[in-house]
């Protein structure tokens, strides 16, 4: 048997002479408790949120994606195209060409992005899935019809259902412009729907057809991007080599993540700031922590004494206290961890904690990661042995100092 953890035990657990070290005790432990399940809950609620924007992407964003390495854009001919879609891990392919434009609706000029996407592109994205009014339709009969992002068709204050003016869609003239011309093409295109996905996306683009884009632009066969779907059952690694190897060096192939990884990336940096800074106040929380086992260190120097005499050596002791601390710091993520799956499970099935109206989900999104516990507890541990540490060292002088008397 550990004999320090045995007596740390003991002292925990055992009766106090004086009331106080209980109470003291009692307040590390409930601080350790709240401090737990704080954390958990914060790097839950982040996977949540997580795993909600990079659903929305991912109904944005194609699973493979292939753009110019210089430029930004490319002449159709410029891949071989046929090779490609011939690949049985490529279920279908979608040509696009984004645009830096300015929509004036009623008075109202806003500048944005257009995307002008062929028919293949609900196939390949799942836009249908961030339609939120309206429909995706690109063309009605000889009318151009556009999707708009909601944070775009506010700004610009368009109905979907009173869509019977147009809007007027500008870009810069391609090519030398003749003595006289006007240094930009418009044309007019009608809403036929606004989808959601992200407050930068929404605020920025609108979706129309690729023939109405290029019209736009007075250009017949550019390209900007061939937005990939790949087959069920197949791996999306292998089809990116199988593709990469088909179209060259000039061109870079992406997945899902890659798409959005500088976002991911300011999320991953939130999550673990947020974080740090709930272990900072864990770590203030300890100091009762400190307080307590100093106070332990005190009412027991008889025992200390007498353990000294038997022959227990000053790293014994101390051992005892440090052990002491981090029975308190496992006790602490215990009870934390209970509290956090409570609360997770109560968010999931009822919605403890709603959002505002307005927002396209209800209650704040929660996703638990089992890997999420060995880092608190990792934490919580090594937060418990720091901090005792001072009283540890505190409770071996003493012993020393008894013996040496």
């Amino acid at each position: 048997m550990n004999l320090p953890f045995h007596i740390a035990k003991r002292y925990l657990f055992g009766k106090k002479s004086t009331n106080v070290i209980n109470v003291i005790t009692g307040i590390s432990v409930l601080g350790i408790t709240i401090g737990t399940a704080a954390l958990i809950l914060i790097l839950t609620v982040f996977n949540g949120l997580e795993n909600l924007i990079s659903g929305f992407f991912n109904s944005f964003n194609p699973p493979l994606k292939v753009t110019p390495i210089e430029g930004k854009s490319f002449h159709e001919d410029s891949i071989n195209y046929q090779a490609i879609i011939a690949l049985e891990e490529v279920m279908s392919i979608s040509k696009t060409l984004e645009e830096l434009v300015l929509y004036e609706y009623d008075g109202i000029q806003e500048v944005g992005y257009m995307k002008g996407v062929d028919a293949s592109f609900n196939k390949v994205n799942k836009i249908d899935s961030v339609i939120r009014k309206g429909q995706f339709q690109l063309i009605d009969g000889e009318t151009d019809m556009a999707i708009f992002g909601t944070g775009l068709a506010n700004k610009l204050n368009i109905s979907v259902r009173k869509s019977i003016y147009p809007i007027r869609v500008f870009a810069p003239a391609r090519g030398n412009s003749m003595m006289g011309a006007k240094p930009y093409n418009s044309q007019f295109v009608y809403p036929s729907g606004t989808f959601s996905v992200q407050s930068e996306e929404d605020n920025k683009y609108a979706i129309a057809s690729l023939e109405f884009l290029r019209a736009l632009l007075g250009t017949r066969d550019k390209v900007g991007s061939l937005e990939i779907a790949v087959a069920d059952g197949y791996d999306i690694s292998s089809a990116k080599s199988k593709i990469q190897a088909i179209i060259g060096d000039r061109f870079e192939i992406r997945d899902q993540y890659e798409q959005d990884a500088s976002f991911l990336r300011v999320m991953q940096i939130e999550k673990w700031l947020s974080y740090a800074i709930a272990c900072f106040t864990l770590l203030l929380i300890a100091f009762n922590m400190v307080g307590a086992l100093w106070m332990i260190v005190l009412e027991k120097k008889k025992d200390l004494s007498i353990l000294s005499s038997l022959g227990m050596r000053k790293q014994d002791i101390e051992k005892i206290f440090l052990s002491e601390g981090v029975l308190i710091a496992c006790i602490g993520f215990v009870l934390g961890s209970i509290i956090a799956i409570i609360i997770y499970f109560l968010q999931v099935n009822i919605g403890l904690v709603p959002i505002p109206e307005g927002s396209i989900i209800d209650t704040y999104p929660v996703k638990i990661r089992w890997t999420d516990f060995i880092y608190v507890f990792i934490t919580v541990i090594s937060i418990g042995f720091i901090a005792s540490i001072l009283p540890a060292k505190r409770a071996g002088n003493t012993a020393s100092l008894i013996r040496e008397v």
